[in-house]
């Protein structure tokens, strides 16, 4: 229906007009029954204004557009690598192909969707978006469809769009018509229930922008973390089988789902029988309809509670969560001050950098929380090794997963919070007011720095502290942890489970490594109009940066014998990897390796490194103090 014809509808009623059915009117009236159920979603003024909006910005042409580029990359490229020959050959290509593509599909759909829905979670970081929706006609649940399905439209688009490769894949043949369909249903399932959480922290207002990056980090942590319990939890079907059942995860992770789908050979669901309970059986016996259910099920429970959240969305307002009451952030003094005054130092900009960030109870949280999570869970896992529960190849994988994703969260956050430095203060006008004092670009910039360098730096530690334990765990029990590794040809190696070279190397190029992820946010931030755009940015120059510096040190420390741990040190995240598992990015031959040229290679190369960053960092200080004011002013008004 246009809104031409919805507001004549409208206007008719409102004065009193002929109602549906009457002989002597001119037009015919649809019933308000109707026309609720209309302005629920194909007539709802919020999802028509998200749809017009969207569809004109140039980021959701090039996310399309990349969406739909990356798709087509790796079917061409899975079916280039194919071998031809018989139609069975062809068909086995085709599936194996749509089994890549399908993965490869729920994987872009859970790294965009929370793009998409990135504004919902940030709209109520202005209270006055909202004090305008709830003076409008609107119901509750008009509003919260509207922001719901309104930027779901984008993430259902891009599934539409994919249709054709999939119909193109199931030309090879391989590939049932039905397994499609619940394919699609999975990526949509997983689509539906991260924007309706999204639009429910919008409601309660629970988040912000800053938290725009937790809830994205927050929906990777929750895959990473079912995946690695469902893989400590299968079993074989049978003895002496590949292939292994599914676990109480499977209907948890969309990933896992799609597998139980789409490799039913070797990941299979299996029934557990008559003396279980119907419930359970369809939870392990069905993970696809379990998931799709599940997902289905808990949005609704979500956008109902939205629903009967929103009316009362300005109660909260001004009043302390029970967090800060909890730990007493925010006591007023005996003079009524929020705190005690407190001197800020040689250079503002980082006083308040560092003291507006850690003194709320999320900050204060946040970063000594994920420092204690460290230490427990390294602790944790050394005690469940020493009393026999895993093998040393079990602890070995395990510490590389736990330092790799505190080296991400770290990285993340530093991203985040850098990205948001600038582009914040110019959306609520705190910038213009600072350029109206006697700062100077330059202190500016470097109190930005060494603020949020003070603020991140109990997380700074987290990594080296859990290396180090265990390297103290390796050198108390030296039996325990030896592993033997294979070498070049049959040559074997006797390897400690960690090596004192990484936990240096550490040390020495994290304080560096993360102040030149600090500039990379700041230089965003500066460019950005807006706070999320700037985040996106700053993640993807990292990921590309440093994924390029990770694979060109793998290349290095395989074939280069002294210099290529030191080429691997460019990377904290290498200098983990060689640390724990020197023979998968190191050359390790018994003509030219040795266990303490690489760790001294490992300090070299780290002391370098740290060098290295810190120029980049003198130096995109000295760019960006030299364009700062000309960009501030050329985005002067863009909030």
């Amino acid at each position: 229906m246009s809104r031409r014809v919805r507001n004549l509808l409208r206007s008719g009623r409102a004065r009193g007009g002929p109602e549906w059915g009457d002989a002597d009117s001119e037009f015919t009236y649809m019933p308000s029954a109707i026309t609720w159920l209309l302005d629920l979603l194909p007539t709802n003024p919020i999802c028509q204004r998200l749809i017009r909006g969207g569809s004109t910005r140039l980021r959701h042409l090039y996310v399309r557009s990349g969406y739909l580029a990356i798709l087509m990359v790796i079917l061409l490229f899975m079916l280039l690598q194919a071998p031809g020959g018989s139609l069975r050959e062809v068909a086995q290509s085709g599936a194996s192909a749509f089994t890549v593509v399908a993965f490869g599909q729920v994987a872009l759909i859970c790294l965009l969707t929370p793009v998409f829905m990135a504004g919902a979670i940030a709209q109520e970081a202005n209270p006055r978006t909202w004090d305008i929706l709830l003076t409008t006609p609107l119901n509750a649940l008009q509003i919260v469809l509207g922001n719901l399905f309104g930027r779901l439209f984008f993430i259902i688009a891009l599934l539409a769009s994919s249709l054709p490769l999939f119909l193109f894949a199931q030309s090879f043949g391989g590939i049932p018509g039905d397994v499609i369909l619940l394919s699609y249903l999975v990526a949509g399932g997983s689509a539906l229930l991260v924007a309706a959480i999204a639009v429910t922290l919008s409601v309660t207002r629970t988040a912000g922008r800053r938290a725009v990056f937790t809830f994205y980090v927050s929906v990777i942590v929750y895959l990473a973390i079912t995946w690695l319990i469902d893989n400590r939890l299968q079993a074989p079907v049978n003895v002496g089988s590949i292939a292994t059942a599914t676990t109480v995860m499977t209907p948890l992770n969309p990933f896992l789902t799609l597998q139980s789908l789409l490799d039913a050979e070797r990941y299979v669901a299996v029934d557990p029988g008559e003396g279980s309970g119907t419930f359970v059986r369809w939870w392990f016996g069905s993970p696809v309809s379990a998931f799709i259910w599940l997902t289905v099920g808990i949005s609704v429970l979500l956008i109902l509670f939205s629903t009967a959240r929103l009316r009362v969305i300005g109660t909260s307002v001004g009043q302390r969560s029970w967090i800060g009451r909890l730990l007493r952030t925010g006591r007023r003094t005996a003079d009524g001050r929020e705190r005690p005054v407190r001197t800020p130092g040689t250079n503002p900009i980082a006083w308040r950098e560092t003291t507006s960030r850690a003194s709320g109870a999320a900050g204060l949280v946040g970063r000594w929380g994920f420092v204690a999570l460290g230490v427990i869970v390294t602790v944790v896992l050394l005690s469940i090794f020493h009393a026999g529960s895993i093998g040393l190849d079990d602890l070995r994988v395990s510490l590389l997963a736990l330092l790799i994703a505190e080296l991400g969260i770290l990285t993340l956050a530093t991203v985040n919070m850098s990205a948001t430095a600038v582009s914040r203060e110019r959306e609520d006008g705190t910038l213009d007011l600072i350029l109206t004092t006697p700062i100077q670009p330059g202190p500016y910039l470097a109190g930005k720095l060494r603020g949020l360098l003070q603020y991140l730096g109990p997380m700074l530690i987290v990594p080296i502290l859990s290396l180090l334990i265990a390297l103290l765990y390796t050198i108390l029990e030296p039996e325990r942890t030896t592993a033997t590794v294979m070498g070049v040809g049959t040559n074997q190696f006797s390897i400690p489970m960690v090596s004192w070279g990484s936990v240096v190397g550490l040390v020495i190029i994290v304080p560096m490594f993360v102040a030149f992820a600090v500039m990379i946010g700041l230089q965003n931030s500066i460019r950005s109009k807006g706070t999320i755009g700037s985040i996106i940015a700053a993640i993807a120059v990292m990921f590309v940066t440093f994924g390029v510096i990770g694979f060109c040190g793998v290349l290095g420390g395989r074939s280069i014998p002294f210099v290529g741990p030191a080429i691997n040190s460019l990377s904290p995240f290498n200098i983990v990897v060689g640390g724990i598992f020197p023979e998968s990015i190191f050359l390790i031959d018994e003509r030219v390796f040795d266990l303490e040229s690489m760790n001294v290679s490992l300090v070299i190369g780290a002391a370098v490194a740290a060098a290295i960053y810190a120029s980049l960092v003198f130096g995109m200080h000295a760019s960006m103090k030299k364009s700062f004011m000309m960009t501030v002013r050329r985005l002067a008004g863009n909030r």
